[in-house]
């Protein structure tokens, strides 16, 4: 297999400036055919203006990005047909339904033969083909969007956000979308700041922090390499369980519902510091000892918060 076909993205020594604000800081990788591969990193990281570079939506500072082994400042008509998009905050017309937003779409395009009732079927709208857009939820709305962005049938999918202000039932109803995407061989780019979306659906993850790619690799990898310990968490404990912990010369970190986070280097540390606490008759309702997600792995080489919404979870030091 040639490096062109097993490469759909290259991107080389990418900078982006927007006077002296440095968006994007010297970034170089690749896509493989066929995978999820997601930017993660919280807002202002450089993952929106990266990927519009790719899109051939802005263009660069310097440095090179091929798409198909095409060079995307110079040979946009040669491959713009063969990517979709799903941009930040997808929209329609408010008064055409489903079925009307996806011919509209096609005829956009240029897609006269669009699969529009492969497309409803897949982004699982068969029961709102006839519904108006405004009346559809936010995860709906985004389901349909994806279908937008498959009306040329495309071999990569470049998808900004999707599930940016769902819930979290509709947002994994937007990620069985995806999966199946995959599963059918599209190569899906993917942006997001939500860490369980970027480690259920990626195969690789590059988190990026102020214009930089801070690692790269699988979401499983990423966390044996940095974040190799263990998080003890203890639920409802007393106060004085605190105290106990931090003179065994381990640093609790306590919440305000009384749960304590303990960072442990070595499994048998666990036992320890329960014996300690049972000793002192101090008493907590619960225990957790789990290895630490890519929550902490992206506090740990960035030192930011995700969503606004994780940045009170554990993270490390």
């Amino acid at each position: 297999m040639t490096k062109e076909i097993e490469h759909v993205i290259e991107v080389e020594h990418l900078t982006k400036r927007y006077g002296a604000l440095l968006a994007v800081n010297d970034l170089s990788f690749t896509v493989r055919r066929g995978e999820v591969f997601a930017f993660l990193g919280a807002n202002g990281a450089g993952k929106t203006t990266t990927v519009e570079i790719i899109e051939t939506i802005r263009t660069p500072t310097s440095g090179k990005v091929c798409l198909f082994g095409l060079d995307v400042t110079k040979k946009k008509r040669e491959f713009i047909h063969r990517i979709g998009v799903l941009p930040q905050g997808f929209n329609s017309f408010d008064r055409i339904t489903v079925r009307e937003t996806l011919q509209y779409y096609a005829r956009l395009f240029g897609c006269r033969n669009a699969d529009l009732d492969g497309l409803i079927a897949l982004a699982d709208l068969k029961d709102k083909t006839h519904e108006q857009f405004h009346k559809l939820s936010g995860g709906l709305k985004q389901r349909l969007g994806i279908a937008v962005a498959l009306v040329n049938d495309p071999e990569v999918v470049f998808l900004d956000e999707p599930t940016t202000g769902l819930d979290p039932h509709a947002r994994r109803e937007v990620w069985a979308v995806l999966l199946d995407l995959k599963n059918k061989g599209k190569t899906i780019f993917l942006t997001t700041h939500y860490m369980e979306e970027a480690e259920f659906l990626a195969d690789r993850v590059a988190i990026l922090s102020k214009g930089r790619i801070v690692a790269l690799d699988s979401p499983g990898h990423l966390t044996e390499s940095h974040a190799n310990y263990l998080v003890l968490t203890l639920q409802a404990v007393e106060e004085r369980a605190s105290e106990i912990i931090r003179k065994m010369g381990f640093a609790p970190v306590q919440d305000n519902h009384r749960n304590i986070k303990v960072r442990l280097e070595r499994a048998d540390d666990v036992q320890k510091i329960l014996n300690a606490i049972q000793a002192s008759g101090a008493t907590f309702r619960g225990l957790d000892v789990r290895k630490p997600n890519l929550e902490e792995v992206f506090l740990s080489l960035t030192g930011e918060a995700g969503r606004e919404d994780h940045a009170g979870g554990w993270g490390a030091e």
